[in-house]
């Protein structure tokens, strides 16, 4: 087999394997030793059945029998920094800490592994391309002041990992955290300066806003669904957007890998079909809730349902345990240990605001306090 491999855009090689391929661990244990790859790597192929879309490939038997191109993506060690994600659009399947009966959830997708909230100050990517050049200009900047000259390509760059690194954090940031952006790229690169701006960085900002929006058109082509939502928004109104809200981590997560908006439908109803029974089965409720995560938040965030509504196509979604498990996956926090300390950092404070308490029901209020007061005696 003749392979094609892209490791970056001025690295792409030719390798003539003439193994018999049985496994993608065979495949990857070769293209380490050819290619001296240290650290672990995803694979992605042009798949024909696609118009050479990249896919992940996950089965040897899904390339093509004679000649193939492969993508390197390679993974970030789990000790490294968020600034050096590979790619805006990576996830990671997570266990959930949160336990009812064991449950878990497999099939939930963390963009920036537990990053809820917008860094500060926020993590400038490394520009691997134009590091030296960057250092060198710093350097000069230190000793006489002189501002970098930025060619176009090099601008290129800069805002495209600059995009790729705010979309893992967020993919609609508001006009203060593209500041934060702007002003921490002065911050880390002072040597990139506008030479006519009071903060040093007001054209920055305006050519990262810029680029995050034509990123969100790249990542709707790519079929992401967190900006697929938003394409059908009325007169483009940024009122309407469909965005996630304070520590919502998956808001609305592509498919699992393998898995298809049909595919996930059939689940959907073998799903329902199994809240029926008199005697459902928890296991299967939790494997199926779990699979079709991606699919319910589509509905939900798409749809905007009645309550009535999703009660009828999710019954499942109304258990007890289940309401933990949806808020887990969505937000990584486990809803019970977090509300009951909560409770317990505020309940002082509560009881002291209900003894102050007068009107109609202040005498049932001062019953009720009075046998609270003789069970913590």
């Amino acid at each position: 087999m003749r392979l094609r491999v892209v490791l970056a855009p001025d690295n792409i090689r030719r390798l003539d394997i003439l193994e018999n391929l049985t496994l993608v661990e065979h495949l990857k244990t070769i293209l380490k030793e050819r290619l001296e790859i240290k650290d672990d790597f995803l694979i992605q192929f042009e798949d024909p059945e696609f118009g050479n879309e990249l896919c992940n490939l996950t089965n040897i038997t899904e390339l093509p029998p004679e000649r193939a191109v492969l993508k390197i993506l390679q993974k970030v060690p789990e000790d490294s920094e968020p600034e050096t994600s590979i790619s805006s659009l990576d996830t990671a399947s997570v266990s959930s800490p949160y336990d009812s009966s064991n449950q878990s959830f497999p099939f939930v997708s963390v963009r920036q592994h537990g990053n809820s909230q917008w860094p500060s100050p926020f993590p400038i990517p490394k520009f691997y391309y134009n590091e030296l050049r960057l250092e060198k200009g710093n350097g000069n900047f230190k000793e006489d002041g002189t501002l970098l000259t930025v060619s176009r390509e090099m601008k290129m760059e800069i805002l495209d990992s600059i995009a790729q690194a705010i979309f893992s954090f967020k993919a609609y940031p508001n006009n203060q955290e593209l500041e934060s952006v702007s002003a921490a790229l002065i911050e880390k690169y002072p040597c990139l300066k506008d030479s006519g701006s009071g903060t040093g960085y007001h054209s920055w900002t305006m050519s990262i806003k810029y680029k995050v929006g034509n990123y969100h058109q790249k990542q709707r082509t790519a079929g992401c669904s967190e900006v697929t939502v938003n394409q059908k928004r009325v007169n483009n109104d940024s009122r309407c957007l469909k965005k996630a809200k304070r520590c919502e981590i998956n808001f609305l997560p592509d498919n699992p890998v393998g898995q298809t908006d049909y595919s996930l439908q059939r689940e959907k109803d073998a799903l329902q079909e199994e809240m029926k029974k008199k005697h459902f089965s928890m296991a299967v409720v939790d494997s199926k809730m779990d699979l079709t995560f991606s699919l319910r938040r589509k509905e939900i965030v798409d749809e905007e349902p009645l309550v009535a509504d999703v009660l009828k196509q999710w019954p499942a979604l109304f258990l007890e345990d289940q309401v933990c498990a949806e808020f887990y996956r969505i937000t990584q926090t486990n809803l019970k240990s977090t509300f009951l300390s909560s409770l317990d950092e505020y309940a002082s404070k509560m009881i002291m605001l209900y003894r102050s308490r007068g009107g109609a029901y202040r005498d049932e209020m001062k019953t009720l306090l009075d046998q609270f007061d003789q069970v913590i005696i």
